[in-house]
C-alpha cells in the first residue's frame, strides 16, 4: 500500500501543522521563561518547530525544504508566538506548559517524519531514524539558542529521545506489515506523548556507563 492511499496531501499538511505550532508554542514559552523579547520569542518559535523537519527534508532531498516554500509553516510559529506573547501562563507554570507541548510535538514529528523519509524512497532504519531527527532536532536547537544544555544530552533528564524513538518503531513496524493506517499512525504519535509524559512523572532516566567510576563533579 502506497503512503498516499493512506494519508492524502491535505491531512499529512494538516498532521504537519499541527506539530509545528505545539514545537512552536514549546519554543516560545521557554523564549519567555528566559526573559527573551518578541524578537526572541520569535526566533525561538521558528527554530524549535521548523529545525528538525528542515533537517529532514535537506537529507532526503525534499529541496527547497517545506520550511521555505509553504508559508503556512512559517507563519504557523509566529502565530504561536503570538498567541503566548499575550497569553504565556503565570511564570510558575510555564515550566510545565513547555514540557507538554514539546511532549506533544515530540508525538508527531517522530510520526510524520517517519512516514515523509519512507515515502521518498528511504528504508525503514533510514526512515525511523529521520523520524527521530525531525522529532529532536528542533528541541536541540532550542535549547542550544536558550543557552541551556540540550535535555537529550543529558544524563539527569527525564527520557526524551526514547519516547520519540519508539513512536518512530511503531510507524515502521506498521510499514513493513502493512498495517499503516490513521489510526495507527495517531496510535503510534500518542504513544510516544504518553511515554514522555509518564518518564516526566516518574523520572525514567536512561543508564549511563556501565560500572562508571568518574569522579568529575556531576553539574
Amino acid at each position: 500500500m502506497q503512503l498516499q492511499q493512506i494519508f492524502s496531501p491535505s491531512v499529512q499538511h494538516t498532521l504537519d501543522v499541527i506539530g509545528i505550532f505545539v514545537f512552536a508554542i514549546s519554543g516560545a514559552l521557554l523564549a519567555v521563561r528566559k526573559n527573551f523579547d518578541v524578537f526572541g520569542i520569535a526566533v525561538l518559535a521558528e527554530v524549535t518547530a521548523l529545525g528538525g523537519g528542515l533537517f529532514r527534508d535537506l537529507v532526503i532531498g525534499a529541496v527547497p525544504p517545506a520550511a521555505f516554500t509553504d508559508l503556512g509553516y512559517f507563519v504557523t510559529p509566529l502565530l504561536a508566538a503570538l498567541v503566548v506573547f499575550f497569553l504565556h501562563p503565570h511564570v510558575e507554570r510555564i515550566q510545565a506548559a513547555v514540557l507538554v507541548f514539546d511532549a506533544a510535538g515530540l508525538g508527531l514529528f517522530c510520526v510524520s517524519g517517519t512516514t515523509k523519509a519512507y515515502s521518498y524512497g528511504l528504508n525503514l532504519t533510514a526512515s525511523a531514524t529521520l523520524g527521530l531527527a525531525t522529532a529532536v532536532g528542533g528541541g536541540v536547537l532550542r535549547d542550544v539558542l536558550a543557552n541551556e544544555v540540550p535535555s537529550l544530552l543529558r544524563w539527569d533528564r527525564d527520557l526524551y529521545a526514547v519516547p520519540a524513538i519508539v513512536g518512530a518503531t511503531m510507524v515502521v513496524l506498521c510499514l513493513h506489515y502493512d498495517v499503516l493506517t490513521p489510526f495507527t499512525s495517531g496510535l503510534a504519535a500518542v504513544t510516544a506523548f504518553v511515554l514522555r509524559l509518564l518518564a516526566m512523572r516518574f523520572h525514567w532516566r536512561a543508564p549511563r556507563a556501565w560500572n562508571r567510576r568518574s569522579t568529575v563533579t556531576e553539574e
